[in-house]
């Protein structure tokens, strides 16, 4: 097959391009549904002429349909996305940078979605089915998963399926809550993913940024202490991965404590661990959770990050990570391999 989509790509390139065009806008109309063609002209920075010349098409072969709510995509349109999903993969080569990034990185395995964050917002919706279906495909019954926070660790949740062929699965949140909305927060998405997996959680009810006399007060407390002896024996870590300086203002760390993390070179942010571009840990966070040890215990740690501003990050918290699961998109993972080949 490789060799027919290298063919194809040669004598009839503009088929291929034809082909991921539509592939995107019917992607991205399925996400979000109901949607207007300018709002959609906007989303995919592409004219209005030619989403008009596609829509038509996309509605002559009933793919989508178009209603005064906006454009929705038809029962046929989802078979289509999810049958072109593995063809659009591998006519990118897209199994090639995987294997790459994998080798140079030193991880488990690279998992590498089509598109681009920087252009269609989407993808972070792809990321996180991705996630979802890598960690289904390796969750056991009597595993303890912990994951942590944030917007793109709630996409992965948002698509995991329900299952119902495991049993005595425990979910916690891998460290101390952040951030003010509650959707995004660690305790939350720990309790929407046990439900998902027909398991139990259990609640980390503890603000980062505390003082550690405070930190050791509160670990002697019975409640706290079983869920932190629980992240300790987790089998599976799902996570984030940030920009140093954006995850130190989220937390709302002081204007000394952002200088510092500058002096250190921390370029990278993940489970409350901040990183140098030679993945060398500079910083933690303060609060309960897991802690570096714990890290390295764990079987599988599953990083979710997409966008070319967070390469950086990315390279600084996953390389030499052995036990390391990366899922990124196609345009982080093109500039992940420009910046690796440079600096061979």
């Amino acid at each position: 097959m490789q060799e027919i989509l290298k063919l194809q790509k040669m004598i009839v390139p503009e088929l291929v391009d034809l082909l991921e065009k539509r592939y995107s806008i019917l992607r991205a109309i399925y996400y979000n549904q109901p949607i207007g063609r300018r709002i959609l002209a906007n989303m995919l920075s592409l004219g209005e002429r030619v989403v008009r010349t596609e829509i038509n098409f996309l509605k002559s072969q009933g793919l989508i349909e178009i209603n005064t709510p906006g454009m929705t995509v038809t029962k046929d349109g989802e078979e289509i996305l999810e049958n072109l999903k593995d063809f659009i993969h591998e006519i990118k080569g897209l199994s090639d940078v995987e294997e790459f990034i994998r080798k140079s990185l030193g991880t488990k395995k690279v998992i590498v979605v089509p598109g681009d964050m920087d252009t269609d917002h989407t993808i972070i919706k792809e990321l996180g089915k991705a996630a979802a279906n890598y960690a289904k495909s390796i969750i056991k019954s009597d595993n303890i998963i912990a994951i942590t926070g944030g917007s793109t660790v709630k996409e992965v949740i948002d698509n995991f399926p329900k299952i119902n062929n495991t049993h005595n699965i425990m979910v916690v949140p891998a460290r101390g809550g952040m951030g003010k909305k509650v959707e995004t927060q660690a305790n939350t998405l720990a309790a929407r993913l046990a439900e998902r997996l027909n398991g139990s959680y259990k609640m980390l009810h503890v603000p980062e940024n505390l003082s550690e006399e405070i930190l050791e007060t509160l670990i002697q407390e019975r409640e706290i202490k079983d869920v932190i002896d629980t992240i300790h024996r987790a089998d599976i870590l799902i996570y984030g991965i940030g920009r140093a300086d954006k995850m130190a203002l989220k937390r709302g760390l002081s204007q000394e404590q952002f200088d510092r993390l500058k002096s250190l070179g921390a370029v990278g942010e993940a489970f409350g661990f901040y990183f140098n571009k030679e993945a060398k840990i500079v910083s933690v966070n303060q609060t309960l959770g897991i802690n570096i040890n714990d890290v390295n215990k764990i079987s599988t740690h599953i990083a979710v990050a997409g966008g070319k501003d967070k390469v950086e990050a990315i390279l600084a918290t996953e390389l030499n990570k052995e036990n390391g699961v990366l899922i990124t998109d196609e345009g982080a993972a093109e500039k992940i391999v420009e910046i690796i080949k440079k600096s061979v």
